[in-house]
């Protein structure tokens, strides 16, 4: 189930526990102890939100995933560094650019997860999701 899109100190924000872990944006110890939160480049189009490791997905593969986002939105708003930070009992990475992209407070918002990739879309992107995660399979691959 997709969590929603909330209200933090920071702004907007989304809890990411599950895809952060997934797309190594945080990693832990043996113990579960924190050691490392990912920087993040998040970047928001028509109904698509990318949140991109600032630190383990190359410059010129960053630059073709939002290229290529932009394209099939013919869109592109906002582009920002943020991070991901302890929430709770997990954690959120905020949204900056989230209002513009087309989302609001409480609204679901499904993810798809490659390494170092989430792709935060609304449920009539996820085509496009589905195409930038095969993008990124083969960025990693290569």
């Amino acid at each position: 189930m997709a969590n929603n899109i909330k209200e933090s100190a920071g702004g907007w924000a989304l809890q990411i526990t599950k895809p952060a872990r997934k797309a190594d944006l945080i990693v832990e110890d043996d113990d579960g102890e924190v050691t490392r939160l990912a920087e993040v480049y998040v970047y928001g189009f028509d109904s698509l939100l990318l949140i991109i490791d600032a630190e383990n997905v190359s410059t010129s593969h960053r630059a073709e995933l939002v290229a290529s986002a932009a394209e099939d939105t013919n869109s592109i708003h906002q582009g920002a560094m943020s991070s991901v930070g302890i929430a709770g009992n997990g954690y959120q990475v905020q949204l900056p650019g989230c209002r513009e992209a087309g989302f609001e407070i409480g609204n679901s918002a499904p993810t798809v997860v490659d390494q170092g990739l989430i792709v935060i879309h609304n449920r009539s992107s996820v085509q496009l999701a589905e195409n930038l995660l095969t993008i990124r399979r083969s960025q990693v691959s290569s």
